[in-house]
């Protein structure tokens, strides 16, 4: 057979390298492929690649081609061979394509005299936590997320309204772990991973090129001795149609940007002449599906805008503003009851609609409740919670309860070497016998605060190359206490609720003491003294001058 002849002189070409691979396909749809692939040497890798299946055949074979000539000297990138897919020499022979193997650049793994390379995946909070504290006398890092800042979370929602400017909750990773940018062999990488090889410790990334590179999509892998999966979660929408195509969410910088601009055009654009009352009122009704801090904390924002800013600048639209917040249980239902009763009539007064219901389906101008009833909007901000990612879900790990990877007491994956994982994206295995941690940045801070622990207690025994940490002793496990939950309602009053459980007795606070203790304590948690000084500037602004309503973009 053509094919086989061509792959075996690739085969020689490269010196057998690579061996051969077979490869499961678990989904086969347009827009997504995922694959599992077993190695010939024993290792296992697992990918996600975003590729359209076109007429029965896998049409990105007819885009690989091959990086010739690629030297990256100091860096000590060099290209290497990819894996071959059988389902992908299947497809070439039925379109009688030529199958020619192509090369990935590649960071190649550390040599004897150089640091051990702990790659890092994510600019969450777990990962910038981690970052922050790596003793990078012991190790070279190298960093790879999508997105080149950590966002501060608790403060995206004042971004939306113009409480805040949205460069005061961005920080930059290289300004929290300067190694990043100034040791010679720990870089940034600016790319999503695609996949995890733990046998030959090897990540493969896809670069975000933006269609900048002379090839996309652009592709290249990565070695370590040590890898700390933080890349987070992503928004449960529970499969409900419409959901991804017509809802804002609120978990990126960019989220608060777009949920900015909608705002500001829909009041602009009631200002113009002929617009119907019904329109007005549809375009005005902003609705927030979900009832957790993020969901409570974004109602509060928009009914402040409403009363302070709003009722100033846009006279000609100002009674048909409106803000519904639908919730299928209680509001804040991790908080005490008292806290919760308090934060219902707070909202109730200000002009906040609470409906309790269940969305069914979403359309893009009204969702449709389980009871038949339509709800029309001009805004619509999701904010249910999150879930295991597309590409943790992808992963060949265990799985702890809910779909995040498994780890143990230490935060290691278990079953394979070297591979850690902290933040949203993890959870213990059942054996563990704990329960699966919620998805708080506190959390995901006090484990990236773990593990830079167990990282220097690893490294000072020599334990941080590859396969060398066997019998060292970790020390004691990670154990999680609560501190405590705050949420800000608007109109300066806030709760704060500081039992250990939700079961458990402690202080209970709610008001305008509460408020100041919530700015307080997030003034401090802010990651730089640059950030603090823009926060506290853009809340001194607001609070003389009033919210900024620029739409810029």
């Amino acid at each position: 057979m053509a094919l086989a002849r061509i792959a075996r002189n690739a085969y020689r070409r490269h010196g057998g390298a690579m061996g051969t691979y077979t490869c499961e396909r678990d989904v086969l749809r347009e827009g997504a492929s995922a694959h599992r692939c077993h190695s010939s040497f024993g290792g296992n890798i697992t990918t996600f690649n975003q590729n359209v299946i076109a007429g029965g055949k896998l049409s990105f074979l007819s885009r690989i081609r091959t990086l010739g000539g690629m030297n990256f000297g100091s860096r000590g990138i060099r290209t290497a061979p990819q894996c071959q897919f059988a389902h992908a020499q299947t497809a070439m022979v039925e379109s009688d394509l030529e199958y020619e193997n192509p090369k990935f650049p590649t960071l190649e793994a550390t040599k004897p005299g150089e640091k051990p390379r702990v790659v890092v995946l994510g600019s969450g909070w777990a990962a910038c936590r981690f970052l922050k504290g790596l003793d990078t006398s012991l190790y070279d890092v190298v960093c790879i997320s999508p997105r080149n800042h950590m966002v501060f979370t608790p403060l995206l929602a004042s971004t939306c309204v113009g409480t805040l400017e949205f460069r005061s909750v961005a920080e930059p990773v290289s300004q929290i772990q300067s190694a990043l940018a100034k040791e010679p062999n720990s870089y940034f990488f600016l790319a999503s991973c695609t996949g995890i090889d733990t046998d030959k410790h090897e990540v493969y990334c896809e670069a975000v090129g933006d269609g900048r590179l002379s090839q996309e999509p652009y592709h290249f892998k990565v070695s370590y001795d040590k890898l700390v999966i933080a890349s987070g979660a992503e928004p449960l929408t529970f499969g409900i149609k419409g959901v991804k195509e017509h809802a804002f969410f609120l978990r990126e910088v960019t989220h608060a940007q777009e949920i900015r601009k909608r705002l500001l055009l829909n009041l602009m654009l009631c200002e113009s002449p002929g617009i119907s009352e019904e329109e007005k009122e549809q375009l005005l009704h902003c609705v927030v599906v979900g009832g957790g801090p993020t969901g409570v904390e974004f109602s509060g924002e928009l009914s402040d805008f409403i009363m302070r800013d709003v009722r100033q600048r846009y006279v000609h639209v100002k009674n048909y503003i409106r803000v519904t917040l639908i919730e299928a249980n209680e509001i804040l239902s991790s908080f005490d009851v008292g806290l919760r009763q308090y934060a219902t009539k707070h909202l109730t007064k200000y002009g906040v609609r609470l409906v309790r219901g269940v969305v069914k389906e979403v359309h893009p101008n009204k969702l449709v409740l389980s009871d038949g009833s339509d709800v029309p909007y001009g805004l619509l901000v999701w904010s249910t919670g999150v879930g295991p990612s597309t590409f943790v879900r992808s992963l060949d790990l265990p799985k702890s309860p809910g779909g995040r990877i498994g780890i143990d007491e230490w935060l290691r994956v278990p079953s394979v070497e070297d591979v850690f994982a902290i933040g949203d994206c993890a959870g213990f295995l059942e054996h563990v016998g704990r329960p699966v941690l919620p998805a708080l940045a506190q959390v995901a801070e006090r484990e990236g605060k773990f593990l830079v622990e167990l990282f220097t207690r690893i490294g000072k025994q020599d334990g941080g190359r590859a396969f060398s940490a066997k019998d060292i002793p970790l020390g004691d496990p990670f154990v999680y206490k609560h501190l405590g939950s705050m949420a800000s309602v608007g109109r300066y009053k806030a709760l704060v609720d500081l039992r250990q459980s939700k079961d458990a007795k402690g202080l209970s606070l709610a008001g305008f003491i509460s408020w100041f203790i919530w700015r307080s304590a997030y003034l401090t948690r802010v990651i730089s003294w640059r950030n603090r000084f823009y926060v506290a500037v853009n809340w001194a602004t607001t609070l003389v001058f009033g919210r900024d309503n620029s739409r810029i973009g």
